[in-house]
């Protein structure tokens, strides 16, 4: 880009960062603690009603006229104004999200910004919900069973906080992210770049205090405290909702390289993409809730996940908030964005990702602003994605392990191998 240009494109971003700065989603669609009391009440009477909440629809008119403005003043032909372009995008789609709540148009959107269970990869025959549904099926057997142990959750919120504050510091080394509890908060955990909030009166579990270290630390805050520190554009920090599935698809995948990522949580993950496609197929608050009560879930935690699907929507059905399919979507594809970058000798790329609240298409694209030094490379990184030697080698191998066939592979076949192999069998 010429001087003028660029110019101009550090304009627009300064600009943006202020205009969408009142655009925050989770907290337009958050609902009070108090519904949670009057549901389960209602519930353990054995006469469940379903929610009164209502939400205000937000108006961002001004917000989105000035993002569309904007991008018609991009050029999408430099990467730095399509950035500033899909950037202003997202943001307009998530205002007009959030100024239709409780109605149909509501979903449209949630659905433009985080995508639905079914969609289809143009190169695979799957989606998140076949993916759902099979580590469902795959576990089930495990968690009925018992051979697999119950996570247990025993820790209360005070000595949890204290312990992961200090697993916190010790990450961060020139930044300081403080662990509060929160008695507003609803779900049991939520993290920025300054804060992780705790929910007030919870309990929580050994695996818990490496899943939040993990995947909220040491990603999400992670992630914006590197984009804080790009000392040419602001758009890196901002954590705009189309980054929202590349993010959070590198934290699940975080905790899966940590060995974070226990039964209990991807069963969590695969049950609420389930219940999103039973809601968009007009399932009610009370049913959702039901499905997850038999999948095993507490009380407490079926009503949660259920708000998650419900919040902003309708709870009679069909209206929903689709943003958790993100978790298992950008899961798969950050996995299949990192092996590809070993099989293309690209290791480079997957550093990369973690400058800044990007998608996988950003990295590609600004790829040559990174080799220039325009942007710079992560101060923060999980230590199994600081050695790209370690990194392209785990990857490498996995890449050929996906070929072994198991279909025809029983445990009785490794009792014969030996002997196979001495015969010359095998």
């Amino acid at each position: 880009m010429d001087r003028a240009r660029l110019e101009k494109t550090i304009e627009h971003d300064a600009l943006l960062a202020r205009v969408v700065r009142p655009i925050r989603i989770l907290d337009a669609l958050a609902w009070p603690r108090e519904a949670e009391i009057r549901f389960l009440d209602d519930w353990r009477k054995g006469k469940p009603v379903l929610p009164q909440v209502c939400l205000d629809r937000v108006d961002y008119h001004n917000e989105i006229e000035f993002l569309d403005s904007l991008q018609s003043k991009c050029d999408r032909a430099y990467p730095l104004d399509n950035l500033i372009f899909k950037t202003a995008r997202s943001y307009a789609t998530a205002a007009r999200m959030l100024g239709a709540i409780g109605t149909p148009a509501f979903t449209r959107h949630s659905i433009a910004l985080y995508g639905k269970p079914d969609d289809i990869y143009p190169t695979q025959d799957f989606t998140a919900l076949t993916a759902a549904k099979f580590f469902l099926d795959r576990t089930d057997e495990l968690m009925g069973s018992y051979i697999v142990p119950p996570t247990v959750a025993d820790i209360p919120v005070e000595t949890f906080a204290r312990q992961l504050q200090i697993a916190i510091d010790g990450f961060f080394d020139e930044d300081k992210v403080e662990v509060v509890i929160d008695p507003t908060l609803p779900s049991k955990a939520i993290a920025g770049s300054k804060r992780v909030r705790l929910r007030a009166g919870a309990f929580y579990s050994e695996l818990d205090l490496n899943q939040l270290l993990v995947h909220e630390a040491q990603i999400h805050a992670a992630t914006m405290h590197n984009g804080k520190r790009q000392k040419n554009l602001f758009l890196l920090s901002l954590g705009a909702p189309r980054t929202t599935r590349t993010q959070e698809g590198i934290a699940v995948l975080a905790e899966l390289m940590t060995l974070s990522l226990d039964i209990v949580r991807l069963r969590r993950i695969a049950l609420r993409i389930k219940a999103i496609a039973m809601a968009l197929d007009g399932a009610d608050f009370v049913e959702i809730f039901k499905s997850f009560l038999e999948a095993g879930q507490s009380e407490e935690e079926s009503y949660q996940s259920t708000v998650r699907c419900f919040r902003g929507g309708d709870v009679r059905g069909h209206t929903v908030f689709t943003k958790d399919t993100v978790y298992m979507k950008g899961m798969i594809e950050v996995y299949a964005f990192l092996a590809t970058c070993i099989h293309e000798n690209r290791p480079e790329l997957a550093r990369w990702l973690f400058a800044g609240r990007l998608s996988l298409g950003d990295v590609v694209e600004l790829a040559p602003y990174f080799e220039n030094g325009f942007f710079e490379g992560p101060h923060y990184l999980p230590h199994w994605a600081k050695d790209l030697r370690t990194l392209a080698s785990a990857f490498a191998l996995n890449a050929f392990f996906t070929r072994v066939d198991l279909s025809d592979v029983k445990l009785e076949n490794f009792i014969r191998l030996e002997e196979d192999t001495a015969m010359g069998n095998v």
